[in-house]
């Protein structure tokens, strides 16, 4: 398994969202759709802002893989659950501190979405 670079960490973490586009089971992209990202130490993590009824998240979830584009970094990931409290804690204030300009109608809905965090890993 492969790390994110310090840059690629800096890179995506930046930006404003992130374009991803999971695998689907034929093995092609599904298109590519806006989605939050935010950082937690070394680790890069998304949610669905529909929670497990968003398509992206169920392709995802689904074809375990799929590719990312974010701050100028284009890269293939695999995407693993986070089931751990005390993660999805710190990803909650990530989602807050980051995006907390957006108001709460849209970052309540995330922070809700717990059930729904995947990792990015480099692949």
């Amino acid at each position: 398994m492969t790390t994110w670079t310090s840059d690629e960490l800096q890179r995506i973490a930046a930006a404003e969202e992130l374009e991803l586009a999971p695998l689907r089971r034929d093995g092609t992209l599904r298109a590519p759709v806006p989605v939050w990202v935010v950082r937690d130490g070394d680790d890069l993590y998304v949610r669905s802002f529909r929670g497990t009824d968003g398509g992206w998240w169920r392709t995802a979830r689904a074809g375990r893989a799929g590719h990312v584009r974010a701050g100028g970094v284009d890269k293939d990931v695999a995407f693993t659950d986070v089931r751990d409290d005390e993660t999805n804690d710190r990803i909650d204030t990530a989602y807050r501190t980051k995006y907390g300009h957006y108001g709460g109608a849209y970052v309540d809905p995330m922070v809700a979405s717990r059930a729904t965090t995947l990792r990015l890993v480099p692949r």
